[in-house]
């Protein structure tokens, strides 16, 4: 891995019990930048339908917003810089 990657936190990845649903607005975002179909299915490049169930379970607290976000919508975040074992790096600024 390249020592490159400029980011201001480092963010544990915590999981839900269950399947936590997407809000609307982000739905249209990932709608928009061609990572859910109309039917509302996630379709990730290079990311498994296996791995998919598990990102929609899981969350972090955002070091931006100041509150818990879904994993998915914080992955299609411009802050989002990697997902490194269990962990978010995240550029922290403002959005």
């Amino acid at each position: 891995m390249s020592d490159d990657l400029q980011f201001k936190y480092e963010v544990e990845i915590k999981t839900a019990d269950k399947k936590q649903k997407l809000t609307n607005e982000v739905k249209d975002e990932l709608k928009a930048s061609g990572m859910m179909d109309e039917k509302g299915k996630l379709k990730i490049n290079g990311v498994s339908a296996k791995m998919l169930k598990r990102m929609k379970q899981e969350f972090v607290d955002c070091p931006v917003l100041k509150r818990e976000v879904q994993f998915v919508p914080c992955f299609v975040c411009p802050n989002f810089q990697s997902r490194v074992t269990g962990k978010v790096l995240c550029k922290g600024d403002k959005l």
